[in-house]
């Protein structure tokens, strides 16, 4: 086996694939610790409740998600309640993975933005959303570090040895 030296070119893209894996990496731990934090306050239908009686008499809410709400989240609500932390910690996993990155980016940005339409805003969702744009944006760099693209390195390396 031959080496060469590194171009300008192939540094460059190096340093964009561990920046942006990173990124990928960094959204799918805020993700799992959002999971992780609801499973630990027992999450659930009461929650999902307080957020649908919360939409209906807030202002700031979009009338298309208080329509939602009302008839979607309210009769689901113990589903809804057990679906939110499951979705967020199998969120986090797939990102960390590297798996389905650009479906898991594209439902990262959906999730937030129903988090946001429901005017549940909390700190870290402005910083989840710029790195779910990060991982769009560096599609093809964040996917240089994926559990696939390891597994397939080695079965190559092994087929060559």
């Amino acid at each position: 086996m031959t080496t060469r030296a590194l171009t300008t070119r192939d540094r460059a893209d190096l340093a964009a694939s561990i920046l942006f894996g990173a990124v990928r990496v960094g959204l799918g731990l805020l993700w799992l610790h959002e999971g992780y934090v609801k499973f630990r306050a027992h999450f659930g239908r009461a929650d999902i409740l307080l957020v649908v009686d919360g939409a209906s008499a807030n202002s700031r809410v979009p009338e298309y998600f208080r329509f939602v709400a009302e008839h979607l989240l309210r009769p689901t609500a113990d589903l809804a309640g057990l679906m939110t932390p499951l979705t967020e910690v199998a969120l986090g996993l797939v990102l960390v993975l590297g798996v389905f990155s650009t479906l898991s980016v594209a439902v990262s940005a959906g999730l937030l933005a129903v988090y946001w339409s429901s005017d549940q805003l909390i700190a870290q969702y402005p910083i989840m959303a710029l790195l779910s744009v990060g991982v769009l944006v560096g599609q093809g760099y964040s996917n240089r570090w994926t559990i696939m693209t390891l597994v397939r390195r080695r079965s190559a390396q092994q087929e060559e040895g």
